[in-house]
């Protein structure tokens, strides 16, 4: 691959979905501690996904994700989006954003929500606000089912 080239590849093609380096983040980050592998396996095949891959000297290696679940008609909600530390600072948490925005499964929904903790500015740029109503979204909130099925501390 020439130096121009750009080494990094946004694809929803299920089969390129490096299972594995999924589980991998997943299990350490804020949002899912622990999740067991079954759970984003079965979490994936009934999602929207968004593998951000990198093709390098080593051949190409998954360094970021974003799931989308959808009736890809009026509702989707976005989750599980990262972006690999090492690559971090590139510009590349922008560029999974804009091809999950971009997908034409995802255009002219009535909502398009997210939770995140420490990532407000990177949605904003894509029209993400708080909520305008908060008082008419209610949740049930489970923290961590597997943590909680295996008698595990659940993650706070």
């Amino acid at each position: 691959m020439p130096e121009t080239a750009d080494p990094y590849e946004v694809t929803t093609a299920p089969e390129r979905f490096d299972l594995d380096a999924i589980h991998a983040y997943l299990s350490r980050s804020y949002w899912s501690p622990g999740i067991p592998r079954e759970r984003v396996e079965r979490a994936i095949r009934h999602s929207l996904g968004f593998a951000l891959l990198h093709h390098g000297p080593e051949g190409t290696q998954q360094v970021g994700f974003a799931r989308v679940v959808s009736d890809r008609t009026s509702f989707a909600y976005l989750c599980d989006v990262y972006v690999l530390e090492s690559h971090q600072g590139r510009g590349l948490g922008k560029r999974l954003i804009a091809a999950v925005a971009a997908h034409p499964d995802l255009q002219g929904l009535r909502r398009f929500m997210l939770a995140t903790s420490d990532a407000h500015g990177l949605y904003a740029h894509f029209g993400f606000k708080p909520l305008g109503r908060p008082e008419r979204i209610m949740e049930i909130l489970d923290p961590a089912p597997w943590a909680r099925e295996a008698g595990l501390p659940i993650p706070r």
